[in-house]
């Protein structure tokens, strides 16, 4: 108060505090987990890119291991690619190796698995592709949802869902063997599907690019799905992936990413809007622990049911006759449904006479000089 010109007068001094600064649409005491703000920042992507490397990797080294121009009497196709020319489209349509040098690198084969007990092939088949359509649309699709998901998740949590559902694929595939060699590689490419699916529906609130997302999925499943009915590459594996991405994918990704207040501040559900505040209260109330729990009890009875089976030699073909066309389509070059099969050999001066036992189809070859494995190739082509 100050007096002047004997008149009084009076002056309001009122301290002005800055203006609260709310987020647009959440609380003001909501508070980011630090796994969002992992995802916000990117995240490296080096797992991915070294399961790329190992599948390209093993790939070269089968197509040495096949060298089809000395093998095959260089019956082969692109024969300028010398050493690592392709076998005949008509025994390989995927451009690709051999049944025999599929088997030798650890395909996965009925008599292999359930009679010789050869476990091993459990952890090798999913690093082989049957032939260089294969590999290029599977490294593709995987390249394409593995390093999405990788930012998302991070690598340690791929990382794992990558490797399991691989070993998941290959246990499924041992399950519906016949006797001709199948790989497994297309089981991790699928568990990534069926993680990514596992994020579209348990973080559907969140998402920005639902249709884009959706379509993507739809895309790349049904594309690589299709190609598993072609010889050597293996549907039931992509089955078993695609469930264990799926169901360790719950576990992993139905984590508490926002912390809501438990009581609202005054004004705050119509301040920052009602949709948004229900619908975050929502997915707080489904991320808890009994569905991750239920999700990996699933994953754990589904592993070891089929790791118990595959063990003690059990074939599901024996008891489900349409099982076979689920990975198959029957044509001139292959029949879904094979067994055993043998060829009466005769060998002249400069010539081979295969003929099948089974069918009576006959091939005459210009050639004698071949391996015992390579006439079982031929036998098989034949039969």
């Amino acid at each position: 108060m100050a007096a002047e010109g004997g008149s009084d007068q009076f002056i309001d001094i009122v301290k002005l505090s800055p203006p609260a600064k709310f987020p647009a649409a959440f609380p003001q005491d909501l508070k980011v987990a630090p796994s969002l703000k992992r995802r916000r920042s990117g995240g490296d992507t080096w797992v991915v890119s070294v399961f790329v490397i190992i599948h390209v990797g093993v790939f070269i080294a089968t197509m040495l291991v096949n060298d089809c121009w000395t093998n095959s009497n260089g019956d082969c196709a692109l024969k300028t690619l010398g050493r690592f020319s392709f076998q005949p489209l008509s025994e390989n349509p995927l451009l690709g190796p051999s049944q025999s040098k599929l088997e030798e690198m650890g395909a996965l084969r009925r008599n292999f698995v359930t009679e010789y007990h050869q476990t091993w092939r459990l952890f090798t088949s999913p690093f082989l592709h049957a032939g260089l359509f294969h590999l290029l649309l599977n490294l593709c699709s995987i390249i394409f949802i593995g390093i999405h998901l990788e930012r998302e998740l991070g690598p340690l949590r791929i990382g794992v869902i990558y490797a399991m559902s691989a070993f998941g694929g290959a246990l499924m595939a041992s399950l519906f063997l016949q006797h001709t060699p199948a790989v497994a590689s297309s089981g991790a490419l699928y568990g990534l599907l069926g993680t990514l699916l596992s994020e579209l529906i348990w973080n559907w609130e969140l998402q920005t690019k639902r249709v884009s997302a959706i379509v993507s999925f739809v895309f790349v499943f049904v594309c690589n799905f299709i190609l598993g009915f072609l010889p050597y590459v293996d549907n039931f594996a992509s089955i078993g992936g695609f469930v264990s991405g799926f169901l360790l994918g719950s576990v992993l990704l139905l984590s508490r990413r926002l912390e809501l207040p438990k009581v609202p501040i005054k004004g705050t559900l119509f301040d920052y809007g009602v949709k948004s505040y229900i619908k975050l209260k929502l997915k707080q109330n489904m991320d808890r622990p009994v569905l991750r729990i239920v999700s990996f009890i699933l994953f754990s009875l589904i592993l070891a049911g089929c790791l118990v089976a595959v063990l003690h030699g059990i074939n599901i073909n024996s008891y489900c006759t349409w099982c076979p066309y689920v990975d198959c389509i029957p044509y001139t070059s292959w029949h879904c449904q094979n067994g055993e099969t043998s060829c009466k050999t005769m060998v002249s001066d400069d010539q081979m006479t295969l003929t099948c036992m089974g069918n009576g189809n006959f091939r005459v070859f210009p050639f004698t000089n071949i391996s015992r494995t390579r006439i079982s190739d031929l036998c098989n082509l034949i039969c």
